[in-house]
């Protein structure tokens, strides 16, 4: 692993090493590895999340030592640099018709996707669904047993290398039509209603005590998030602009399969 991660820093730094065999395939063999999930962009260490930017590193290398190639799959055209996932039935992965995940993404066993969209170096562990239209972005990571639902985007991220990507943690249910981006954190058995929008600048207001309690760019676990709005002054007056508000946190005698329906009904907020 040292002289892989050795080989990517230099060529990151020298592009004409490029051109040399045993970058190429320094560069290949951590993309091979991020398929099979032997590596990751980022892990879990003792609570919190480590990015590694040589990881990041290798994927955007990979980039300029492919070629353009053509597929085709009846009528369908495609014109890519970047080879599809294959070997679904053998890895446990229920892939259902238009759903693509790119190589160099890893699927875990019990994964399923719905006609969906998952990029280079996305991490999806075991018995997530990723629901229809959905789209888990370059880079981001995914626990297990979570639900993503229909129209959820999940961003991605490459450059900056240092930049961490979205983290949703396991047990983890998004509603329809909820946006993650710019490296926010989703604690375990965190519940978001429909159209929730979190960036890294989305205020998240914990309002389910007697007062306020803000944070940015984390929803901790076990939070029931719904969308909400919040005054702002302008130079032409107050308006209202997007938060995201915690209710409550998901109740230990719940189900962690219980819909996102019946987690929101519990705090009266209607669905």
């Amino acid at each position: 692993m040292t002289d892989l991660k050795q080989l990517i820093e230099t060529a990151w730094d020298d592009r004409e090493l490029l051109k040399q065999a045993d970058t190429r395939d320094a560069i290949c063999e951590v993309i091979a590895r991020l398929d099979a999930g032997l590596l990751r962009v980022a892990s879990p260490d003792g609570g919190q999340w480590i990015t590694h930017e040589w990881i990041k590193k290798a994927v955007i290398l990979y980039f300029p030592i492919r070629k353009m190639e053509l597929t085709e799959v009846g009528p369908f055209v495609f014109y890519d640099k970047i080879p599809l996932k294959t070997n679904y039935k053998k890895q446990g992965v229920r892939v259902v018709p238009h759903a693509i995940a790119r190589y160099g993404a890893f699927l875990a066993e019990g994964v399923i996707m719905m006609p969906s969209y998952v990029n280079i170096g996305a991490y999806i562990d075991t018995g997530t669904m990723v629901d229809t239209w959905a789209t888990v972005g370059s880079c981001a990571q995914i626990g297990k047993h979570c639900h993503l639902s229909g129209g959820v985007g999940i961003g991605g991220v490459l450059e900056p290398v240092q930049a961490a990507p979205v983290i949703i943690e396991d047990h983890c249910f998004l509603g329809s039509r909820c946006i993650v981006v710019e490296g926010v954190r989703i604690g375990s058995e965190a519940v978001l209603g429909a159209n929730v929008v979190l960036t890294a600048s989305t205020k998240i207001l914990d309002v389910s005590g007697a007062q306020p309690v803000e944070y940015k760019g984390y929803v901790p676990p076990g939070s029931v998030v719904i969308p909400g709005t919040i005054p702002k002054t302008f130079p032409s007056g107050v308006y209202q602009v997007p938060c995201a508000l915690i209710i409550g946190r998901r109740k230990p005698s719940t189900d962690l399969k219980t819909s996102l329906n019946q987690a929101l009904r519990e705090f009266d907020v209607p669905v």
